[in-house]
């Protein structure tokens, strides 16, 4: 993935240098703190690496704890949240033998959402340099977001020259206007402070929020699919979210308050059984598509309130797929719809991503090819050496992302105004500075 929009040269010269990198993904099924050293890339090496990527990984250590406190990405219990978060961290930490401060974390409550502006500045005839660069990304991020939203992403997707657009770089370039086109993600301001609180009750600071989509999108697209346009669907436990990627860059963002434990609770209420009993058929039995052998086999349901002596519940295997297909079809009709009322779907074309922990039920791969009518593949972390094997899977798509975003961070171009927190509201000092002196330190 190409970035569109180079960095300052002071930032071209920092990013040789290794560093530590602590990330948090806070799911609503599971809390992952992973510590890795990122390592730059040979020439050579850089050169054959997944775009964008101008370091090497190195998993240093990795905790997972199941989610509490959490629902749909929001936090709902402080105390229970907080606790999550101190174990994975916990665990992550005595592992690479390090201590934590800080972290870059994963968002996906406050229902993000996208928008595009452009701003452009007079150049006169001269030659573009970084300092119209900078003049023109300046003039992008002044654009005010709606009262109780607060920006996640700023990033520049293209430039332009007086009636000339799609320019990658336009320094050294002449004309008389340099333009910009700036995609802005927003989230509600609340539920954004709520992650920032729990996870400063662990005494750690947040060096970085990260859109969720957008870190998964990371780590499982492919170069052609980024640059040729994709869509990536994070099908997580209490969120499904939607990214779009055109010529390289991140277009687009969606997100739906529906994931697999909505079809976890669908099974318990219809079978009438446990939340544990429920996601256990989920996974080893559960499909989003019917067979023909579903009928003749039966599973063993016990009932809510089961004693040692009573006899389990029998159904059919049918009977499971016929709770399990609606939601998964409710689920993919959503994103469907919010793809096509972007207005990206005929750019995305036929290509399209699926990744996140509930994105390995049976049969969900092909569910999706038919109700999306494209070519779905499953997505996993691409480029990253040295995962366990159990976080080799779509599950830990986002902590990977999370991993890799600090290689690409120089395309951010965020305000400082735009904090969440009042105290940090409009002073130099506040969060986005703070994010900004920890990349020029560490990159």
């Amino acid at each position: 993935m190409k970035l569109f929009g180079p960095p300052d040269a002071s930032k071209r010269s920092l990013i040789r240098r290794s560093s530590v990198v602590s990330v948090l993904d806070i799911g609503s099924s599971k809390i992952c703190c992973v510590i890795a050293r990122l390592k730059p890339l040979a020439g050579d090496a850089r050169k054959e690496s997944l775009g964008g990527r101008t370091h090497s990984v190195e998993i240093l250590g990795m905790g997972n704890q199941r989610s509490r406190g959490i629902k749909s990405g929001l936090v709902v219990d402080l105390d229970a949240t907080e606790q999550a978060i101190r174990l994975a961290v916990d665990a992550a930490e005595r592992r690479a033998g390090l201590t934590v401060d800080s972290l870059i974390v994963n968002v996906s409550a406050g229902r993000l959402s996208s928008e595009t502006y452009t701003a452009s500045v007079a150049l006169s005839g001269k030659s573009v340099e970084d300092a119209d660069i900078g003049r023109v990304l300046a003039a992008g991020r002044r654009h005010s977001v709606s009262e109780g939203r607060t920006v996640v992403h700023a990033l520049p997707i293209g430039y332009s020259l007086d009636s000339d657009a799609g320019i990658a770089d336009p320094r050294g370039m002449s004309g008389e206007r340099l333009g910009v086109d700036m995609h802005m993600v927003s989230g509600d301001a609340q539920p954004l402070q709520n992650i920032e609180l729990a996870v400063a009750r662990c005494h750690l600071s947040i060096e970085r929020l990260v859109a969720t989509p957008y870190a998964s999108a990371l780590s499982v697209l492919v170069d052609d699919e980024a640059e040729l346009g994709c869509a990536c669907i994070d099908f997580g436990g209490g969120t499904t979210t939607l990214s779009v990627f055109m010529k390289g860059q991140f277009v687009h963002v969606d997100a739906i308050a529906i994931g697999g434990h909505h079809i976890t609770n669908d099974i318990a209420r219809g079978l009438s059984t446990r939340l544990e009993v429920a996601e256990r058929l989920k996974t080893v039995y559960g499909s989003a598509l019917p067979s023909p052998a579903d009928e003749r086999e039966n599973l063993l349901v016990p009932s809510i309130g089961h004693d040692d002596g009573e006899m389990d519940n029998q159904i059919p295997r049918s009977a499971l797929t016929g709770i399990i297909r609606p939601r998964v079809e409710e689920i993919l009709e959503l994103a469907r719809d919010r793809l096509n009322a972007s207005g990206f779907a005929a750019l995305v074309g036929r290509r399209m991503v699926l990744t996140g922990g509930a994105s390995q039920l049976n049969g969900l791969v092909e569910a999706a090819r038919r109700v999306l009518a494209r070519n779905v593949r499953l997505g996993r972390p691409l480029g990253i050496a040295g995962m366990p094997e159990l976080a080799r899977g779509p599950a830990f798509a986002a902590a990977a992302g999370l991993i890799i975003y600090p290689q690409i961070a120089t395309m951010e171009q965020c305000d400082t105004g735009r904090a969440w927190r009042p105290a940090m509201t409009g002073t130099g000092g506040g969060y986005f500075a703070r994010v900004g002196h920890w990349f020029r330190e560490s990159f």
